[in-house]
């Protein structure tokens, strides 16, 4: 993981979130978000889940699967956060030790719920 504080794309976004993860980067708007341990984890979820679908399928599926949540709720912030790979980062982020004990497309069990 290669940590990245206030890049360039955030300033292009009409609203950045906090972080992003764009394997094999962890993008944070602001200096101290590098040591937020729960925003960290989420990323590093997020890079696990890139990793495991080979990256690019993973930001196909990603934007597949928030489109299809766009048409089902018509609201940008229910969409998002229905995605099945935030709702695993989500769900899991507060736990440090989640990626040791994480087993491989463990992603997969939200996508039915």
């Amino acid at each position: 993981m290669i940590l990245l504080t206030n890049p360039l794309l955030f300033k292009i976004l009409p609203s950045p979130p906090r972080a992003m993860a764009l394997f094999p980067f962890v993008l944070v708007e602001e200096v101290d978000d590098k040591y937020d341990k729960v925003l960290i984890n989420h990323e590093k979820i997020h890079l696990r889940q890139q990793l495991e679908m080979l990256i690019v399928p993973f930001y196909l599926a990603y934007l597949g699967h928030y489109i299809v949540q766009l048409i089902r709720f018509k609201e940008h912030h229910k969409a998002y956060m229905n995605i099945v790979f935030e709702r695993e980062a989500y769900q899991n982020e507060s736990d440090l030790e989640y990626l040791r004990k994480r087993k491989i497309w463990g992603f997969w069990k939200y996508w039915s719920k």
